[in-house]
């Protein structure tokens, strides 16, 4: 039994050892689109300065205009070249991106799934000293809910919200994750769920309200796999705030309390890039 345990932390975390490695390619995304809008604006500078030039032709030596002309028309085929070339590698980033994360979320829901776990390796199951018998339909009646629902509402619930994260709508992927935690708080994909809503809003760049969600998964959900992965979240979000010290203390804290996780790993590097 605890060998089957130990094999379903070791692949969830696993599974999540690709959570914060894009955290690249999202700092590519904002890079590329900001010199993307300095690009459209040089653009349109210079249709302003190529409207100015025609409407001066009545006043100026046509040789002169058409000589500015032409130079213009020569930097907007660059900078509009230069545009397609952006666009096409924020594409490209972002489909990277959302391959990463839907890849990431098929193997989670797979652990997620309640008796997941296969046997240990190399050992014969027990048998059973007596037969037990067959419960009555009062006791049946009378047994405890799952905390995972039994229809599958939750499921579909959780990734109703994970459809709204994966397309970028990372307000609406908060709001619906909150409301599935307020619905099913007892939901093994709760932690999941708390998780994500920190996530969110580190995509959002909102790193004070990503570090208290995070907080809040770990202060709820102490024992869950998911707490390595908010607590290198914080750590992350604690970076980008500059506040370098408390980051570090983080990520030494994830080290030593979680030495065997995919995150400690993670933790490892970052604390080796900061000294």
């Amino acid at each position: 039994m605890a060998s089957a345990a130990l094999w379903c932390v070791l692949n969830v975390n696993s599974a999540a050892a690709g959570l914060f490695d894009d955290e690249v390619a999202r700092k590519q995304i904002v890079e590329q689109q900001k010199r993307s809008d300095e690009l459209r604006q040089q653009n349109e500078a210079l249709a302003a300065r190529l409207a100015k030039v025609e409407e001066s032709l009545k006043t100026q030596p046509v040789l002169e205009l058409v000589s500015q002309l032409e130079l213009l028309r020569q930097e907007l085929k660059q900078l509009r070249g230069q545009i397609e070339v952006l666009g096409n590698n924020i594409e490209g980033t972002a489909k990277r991106q959302r391959d990463m994360y839907v890849d990431l979320d098929s193997r989670l829901r797979r652990l997620e799934q309640p008796g997941s776990a296969p046997p240990a390796t190399g050992a014969a199951p027990a048998a059973p000293a007596s037969s037990p018998a067959p419960p009555s339909a009062a006791a049946a009646a009378a047994a405890p809910v799952p905390a995972h629902a039994a229809d599958g509402a939750d499921t579909r619930m959780y990734e109703a919200a994970q459809n709204q994260r994966r397309i970028g709508n990372y307000r609406g992927a908060i709001v619906a994750f909150q409301n599935f935690i307020t619905q099913y708080p007892k939901s093994e994909l709760a932690p999941r769920a708390q998780y994500w809503i920190g996530d969110s809003y580190y995509n959002l760049r909102d790193f004070k309200s990503a570090i208290t969600h995070q907080q809040k998964l770990v202060g709820s959900y102490p024992d869950s796999s998911t707490v390595p992965d908010a607590l290198l979240n914080i750590a992350s979000s604690q970076m980008e705030l500059g506040d370098t010290a408390t980051a570090r203390k983080t990520l030494d804290g994830l080290v030593s309390r979680y030495p065997a996780s995919e995150a400690a790993e993670k933790a490892k590097r970052r604390l080796a890039t900061l000294k």
